[in-house]
């Protein structure tokens, strides 16, 4: 089964703590909805740059992609 990797991408010089701070919130949807995620957290490419993420398996994405509305995504791979 695939595992994608929903992405929320935050530009400018306080990408990495709104990063952080959206994660939060991925976090309580998590929780209140008993959604089975695989991974979650928050990458930075540069000062510019950062993202959150979340790992589902394909089957359970859709309602999750239309709930949170990410800005792209991606299949997983842990290599």
């Amino acid at each position: 089964m695939r595992k994608l990797k929903l992405i929320w991408d935050f530009r400018g010089p306080v990408s990495q703590k709104t990063a952080e701070h959206h994660l939060i919130h991925l976090k309580e949807y998590i929780a209140l909805n008993a959604v089975d995620v695989i991974k979650t957290g928050v990458e930075t490419f540069s000062e510019m740059h950062s993202i959150a993420y979340m790992v589902v398996d394909e089957p359970k994405m859709k309602p999750i992609r239309d709930a949170l509305k990410p800005h792209r995504g991606q299949i997983y791979s842990e290599s």
